[in-house]
């Protein structure tokens, strides 16, 4: 392991592009991620953009150097990844819908490899040509098979590049195709049988190595076999536990939200405490002060969905309230996210106002309570 990485510097950042809804990380965060390789003096693993200690640094932040926190988790967890991601073992992180999984992954990728691009989506991946490699129809007329016909998957280009390769939702793929990577987290190797000697054997080149999500609610869709199980690390990434950490992450995220939106409104403290406390209340069937109360049965009540029924609450008071984010557009906002598909889920949400915010103090939590009619 050397003190510099063996790729001799990150592409430069394309320019930002007007009317994109949403830059990929490595672009968003240009600025920090070439501070932190200027200033990286610690063991850099073997094509590695920084060194692992740097990647935790962008992922949990650094005040001293200006580094925003992205990612609300144990350091110790988040060591653990990407000391996993330094071994010849990918990574699985596994949790319940809005935990952040995928933007753990992002993050890794864009911090260790500048390329947080390389995706697989494990339910659009219905045949090996997508998980490995696919031919061009027109070149294979005129050529045959060569390495100019050839298609590779974002898996192989990882391989060839030397890059973190991002799995989404690795449960919602076949088992046979799970089955396929087998060879690629054990040997390092992809076989291309249509080409003749050298070309048709793929290495991967330092660098390379898988991180997987996969959500707990697709547990059964596609079952992980124990061969697959057995080269990947898992890590289980769990709901914020610290409702003030869930308080700064929502409204730092609902203010970059709005920025991109155009949107001039002033998150109003009072509103996102309590979306923020409702959702953690409800997500974890238990109130702040310890009593036992309702789940909802069909929402998973994320931190990303508080972010989402925020942002939507300062477009309604953007569009209609003349820039004032108020308790009744949140409850709108709120009710839409939270019943969905479960008739029950109405029940138990009045019954939490009954019991939960009807005795909560402050003036705005009477004036939450006065809307319980629109659960009705």
């Amino acid at each position: 392991m050397s003190r510099h990485s063996s790729k001799s510097s990150a592409a430069a950042p394309a320019p930002a592009v007007k009317g994109v809804q949403r830059q990929a990380v490595e672009f968003a965060y240009a600025e920090e991620l070439a501070r932190l390789r200027d200033q990286d003096r610690s063991p850099v693993p073997p094509g590695w953009l920084m060194s692992p200690i740097a990647v935790e640094k962008f992922i949990m932040g650094d005040d001293a150097l200006g580094i925003e926190r992205k990612f609300v988790a144990e350091r110790a967890m988040v060591t653990r990844i990407i000391i996993s991601l330094c071994t010849s073992r990918g990574c699985l992180l596994v949790g319940e819908p809005g935990t952040a999984k995928s933007w753990l992954s992002e993050l890794l990728a864009a911090a260790i490899s500048g390329d947080s691009t390389l995706t697989l989506q494990g339910g659009a991946v219905t045949h090996v040509g997508q998980l490995l490699y696919s031919w061009n129809e027109a070149v294979i007329q005129k050529e045959g098979p060569t390495l100019n016909a050839l298609v590779p998957s974002p898996l192989l280009r990882g391989m060839q590049e030397g890059r973190l390769v991002r799995f989404e939702e690795i449960a919602r793929c076949p088992q046979a195709l799970q089955d396929a990577l087998l060879s690629v987290l054990s040997d390092r190797v992809v076989v291309i049988p249509e080409l003749a000697g050298e070309s048709g054997v793929v290495f991967a080149r330092d660098g390379f190595n898988v991180v997987a999500t996969s959500n707990s609610v697709d547990e059964g869709v596609h079952a992980m076999s124990a061969a697959l199980k057995r080269r990947l690390d898992f890590e289980e990434i769990r709901p914020i536990r610290n409702l003030s950490d869930e308080l700064d992450v929502v409204t730092r995220e609902v203010r970059k939200e709005n920025r991109k939106a155009g949107v001039e409104v002033e998150v109003d403290a009072e509103v996102i405490e309590v979306l923020v406390t409702m959702f953690h209340e409800l997500r974890n069937g238990q109130s702040l002060n310890g009593r036992s109360t309702d789940r909802l049965a069909g929402s998973a009540l994320s931190t990303a969905e508080a972010v989402s029924v925020a942002h939507a609450t300062s477009l309604s008071a953007w569009y209609y309230g003349e820039g004032r984010m108020t308790l009744e557009q949140l409850m709108n906002h709120v009710v839409g996210s939270a019943l969905k598909d479960q008739p029950d889920d109405r029940r138990r949400l009045r019954h939490y106002f009954d019991t939960e915010v009807a005795v909560k103090q402050g003036s705005h939590w009477q004036r939450v309570y006065d809307l319980r009619h629109l659960i009705q």
